[in-house]
């Protein structure tokens, strides 16, 4: 039987308990339709920023504690999580802070994404599950907040988190003067601050 790769995504979370999504929905069919990229601020814990990436029917996930730079020359520590469904794109409230990652979640960017990846001596590109699994990505991201490359690289792995580091290619995108996550601090979907959305779905089960 083939593995289930949302298994641990179930594993740590109670259905009944946060208003996230199950991961019951089943995998986009349409192949002709670019994937996806969706960043949210987590105000968990620790506050974060989940980078995540569609990839083989899933979201491919890094918990980026900085968030990401639009500066070339900063490398964003990025450690890879869980696999989340699709439908966890477009998700924003509040995780009861009882339950794993509990905080407030805002959908902080989203929007479609390339394989920027070069091809080989052979003239061959590899897929954005191979390059996952050789932990170099290359990508080309259009959001309304991020634009243009960006490249994750594995460097290392303590216990059984891959750590990588995300670094925003040197493109006409790239901006030293930028700091996206203290300028742009609303979410694209509603316009809320986490604060709005705390107060606003704080109560939700």
């Amino acid at each position: 039987m083939a593995r289930d790769p949302l298994q641990t995504y179930r594993n740590k979370r109670r259905a009944e308990a946060t208003p996230e999504p199950a991961g019951d929905e089943a995998p986009r069919n349409d192949e002709a339709a670019a994937p996806i990229f969706v960043i949210q601020k987590h105000d968990a814990s620790s506050q974060h920023y989940d980078f995540r990436l569609e990839i083989d029917g899933v979201l491919k996930s890094w918990a980026v504690p900085k968030g990401p730079s639009t500066d070339p020359r900063d490398k964003q520590l990025a450690i890879e999580t869980e696999d989340h469904p699709l439908d966890y794109a477009d998700f924003e409230g509040v995780i009861p802070d009882a339950e794993y990652g509990g905080g407030t979640v805002m959908v902080w960017d989203i929007g479609p994404f390339d394989n920027a990846r070069g091809a080989d001596d052979n003239g061959r590109v590899k897929s954005l599950a191979e390059a996952w699994a050789d932990g170099h990505l290359t990508v080309r991201l259009h959001g309304t907040k991020l634009t243009g490359g960006y490249a994750l690289t594995h460097f290392r792995t303590e216990g059984d988190k891959r750590q990588w580091l995300l670094v925003k290619m040197d493109d006409d995108a790239a901006d030293a003067r930028r700091n996206p996550v203290s300028t742009a601090d609303a979410s694209v979907l509603t316009g809320r601050s986490t604060q709005q959305i705390a107060d606003e779905e704080g109560d939700q089960p």
